[in-house]
């Protein structure tokens, strides 16, 4: 038993050397040493997290790399557009979906008090246009009742939302009201990086990276010319601190290939900043 345990470590070990060394081929992150997973060998690289940071990376071998606060749930602000996509966005897409935001829509209000002007599906998901998406969403649903009814309608949605809406919905059948909330705003959906990740790399989120590459990839050339010829896509999204609304935290998630990772910031920072950071962190040297 004790040569099994043994041998499990070793391959763990090995497996983590294995990240930190393709990551460096790559020129990209070198291995945390605040870290919530199995730690690297003490000679092998490392990367230094600042507090409150938090990082959770794959390169789509299951195996995945956690530092710093990665199993920590906050609110997860736009990144609630992913779960869209993954539900609406092949539909949204192929109907070449378009919403002139002006940055109030009734009692509404958008990310971006302006307003973002005329976005499709992928200038939307850019700019985190929240009008837009509640826009397309309210009419998903209607379509929702006429093909599956209330209660399937609900069901549906339900897959895709239940890992992150804890238990911060009451119990039901019906499909909740249509808020702000469904789109990131407030507390109602919240994740770590790790469980985002391991959402991401589920078989059935295939698709949202596809959407990611879709529309997302290319817009970053410092990452273009720091990690090679690929393309990276990003994502960011920047939310209220929990219990200090005044001060802001941010989502960075991205991928490349089969790699994949997922940040979040410490507070005082925006989704500029937060990408900014991610831009640092990977350009870090070996330890």
């Amino acid at each position: 038993m004790a040569s099994r345990n043994g041998a499990g470590k070793a391959a763990r070990i090995q497996c983590l050397a294995r990240i930190a060394a393709i990551l460096l081929l790559l020129g990209g992150p070198t291995l945390a040493a605040q870290t919530t997973a199995p730690a690297a060998p003490t000679s092998g690289p490392k990367l230094v997290l600042q507090p409150g940071e938090a990082l959770a990376i794959t390169l789509g071998d299951d195996e995945v790399g956690e530092y710093g606060d990665a199993k920590v749930e906050v609110p997860m602000g736009g990144l609630a557009e992913l779960l869209w996509l993954r539900l609406e966005g092949a539909d949204w897409s192929a109907r070449h979906l378009q919403y002139r935001c002006t940055g109030v829509e009734g009692p509404l209000a958008c990310s971006v008090k302006t307003g973002h002007g005329r976005v499709d599906v992928g200038k939307a998901l850019q700019e985190g246009c929240d009008l837009a998406f509640l826009a397309w969403i309210r009419d998903a649903q209607k379509q929702w009742r006429q093909d599956f009814g209330e209660a399937a309608a609900w069901s549906r949605m339900e897959e895709v939302f239940g890992p992150f809406l804890g238990r911060r919905l009451p119990p039901g059948e019906r499909l909740p009201p249509l808020t702000p909330a469904w789109v990131g705003q407030g507390d109602l959906l919240q994740t770590s990086p790790e469980a985002m990740l391991r959402w991401l790399m589920a078989p059935d989120q295939g698709e949202v990276v596809v959407f990611g590459t879709r529309f997302l990839a290319g817009r970053w050339s410092e990452f273009s010319d720091l990690l090679g010829k690929a393309n990276w896509w990003f994502k960011t999204a920047t939310v209220p601190s929990p219990g200090e609304p005044s001060a802001t935290s941010a989502w960075v998630v991205g991928g490349r290939g089969n790699a994949l990772l997922v940040y979040h910031s410490a507070r005082g920072r925006d989704g500029k900043a937060a990408l900014a950071r991610v831009q640092e962190i990977m350009k870090q040297p070996p330890r």
